[in-house]
């Protein structure tokens, strides 16, 4: 398999503007498949289903996403990645206006599976962004590409829990499905053509991805331990709005959407992660996060009960997860610059396969052994991480 360096037809330039544009366009991508963890208590409502029912929709739309990031990422390394991102925009649009009008729970369950497959959009403009920068820029112009990630992952929950109270659950779906409508023009005439980095067909691009896999033992250690991080992450966050409408605090949806302004405030000191993992080396930090992760959720698993302990442990391992992501990003693209496409898909389909797992776990823990279960399973699969995460000698 022949593979070259990824040249584009137009001057690699990556702008202010044009960096807005696609940290926009990836948090709107990403957001939608969270979008429906502060409405599970509506939709469960909605369609007359228990918590560990409900609790597939998460599952399955994380599972979308992690087969398409396994399945489709590797493509941007093969077609032009301009226009798989215009049709992947497209077909997240129609994935998004279904879901909106979905008659029953298993119609909103295969649009769920849909928004999975489509919303890897945001994988597909993150290296874009990496192409486009120019090389002294690169760093920082990806890390706020990556901001607009994480920011759309942690917010979206506010914006469906607070238009979800307003306007019902329906009203999130639309709205989303018009957003990313709005900006597929702006990204086909702001972004140039690329030139692929490889000839090899489908069939020998995921088969490659297996042997980066065995050849490379950080990239093992970098996707198991980020998956399970992603366990405990997606644990918590796709079980937050039954929790809170629980006994315990009987709070609504709005409030629930509102935690993800605390998961933002962790996501935000992501980029001071990355600045450290520069100058101290990425696994010092990884350590530090996974240790950060461990410790939120030992805490809340053990502690009374608290709507302000949620948000200080929301805040902590977000902060954590975060730290952790970014510096096995740093490791794992440093391996191989010419098969990073394939290297990323690699770390977020593991990433993801851990938050499909979590979401089910979580609900199931939750529907039999009530809500301390789940930020136990946090705290353990903190500690599987950072068992995993130790380079071997």
């Amino acid at each position: 398999m022949k593979s070259t360096p990824a040249p584009h037809a137009a001057p690699a330039v990556l702008g202010p503007a044009l960096t807005f544009l696609l940290a926009t366009a990836t948090g709107l991508a990403v957001a939608s498949i969270y979008y429906v963890q502060p409405l599970l208590g509506l939709l469960a409502q909605q369609f007359g289903v228990g918590s560990a029912t409900i609790g597939l929709l998460p599952t399955l739309t994380q599972l979308g996403y992690g087969a398409a990031i396994l399945l489709l990422s590797p493509l941007g390394d093969r077609y032009d990645r301009r226009r798989i991102i215009a049709v992947k925009s497209a077909a997240l649009v129609a994935a998004l206006a279904f879901a909106a009008l979905a008659p029953s729970f298993g119609a909103l369950g295969l649009a769920s599976v849909a928004i999975g497959l489509t919303a890897t959009l945001a994988q597909d403009l993150v290296p874009a962004a990496a192409t486009l920068a120019p090389e002294a820029e690169r760093g920082r112009r990806v890390g706020q590409v990556m901001m607009g990630l994480l920011l759309g992952i942690l917010l979206s929950r506010v914006a469906a829990g607070s238009l979800a109270a307003l306007a019902g659950w329906r009203a999130v779906y639309a709205s989303a499905a018009v957003a990313v409508a709005l900006l597929i023009p702006l990204l086909w005439r702001s972004l140039p053509r690329f030139v692929p980095a490889t000839s090899a067909g489908y069939g020998a691009l995921l088969a490659s991805m297996a042997g980066l896999w065995m050849k490379h033992a950080p990239l093992r250690r970098a996707a198991l331990a980020q998956g399970l991080l992603s366990v405990a992450f997606s644990a918590f966050w796709s079980t937050l709005a039954l929790v809170l409408a629980g006994p315990e605090f009987g709070q609504g949806s709005a409030v629930a959407g509102a935690f993800g302004l605390a998961g933002a405030a962790g996501a935000l000191a992501a980029p001071l992660a990355g600045g450290l993992a520069d100058r101290r080396g990425p696994q010092a930090v990884i350590r530090v996060g996974a240790l950060l992760v461990l410790a939120a959720f030992a805490v809340q698993a053990l502690a009374p009960a608290s709507l302000w302990l949620m948000v200080v442990v929301a805040v902590v391992f977000d902060l954590g997860v975060q730290a952790a992501l970014v510096s096995h990003q740093s490791v794992v693209y440093g391996l191989d610059p010419a098969s990073r496409s394939r290297l990323n898909a690699v770390l977020v389909s593991s990433m993801f396969a851990g938050m499909a797992s979590g979401a089910a776990l979580g609900s199931v823990l939750l529907a039999s052994l009530g809500w301390r279960a789940v930020p136990a399973l946090g705290a353990i699969a903190a500690l599987g991480a950072l068992a995993v995460a130790r380079p071997r000698p």
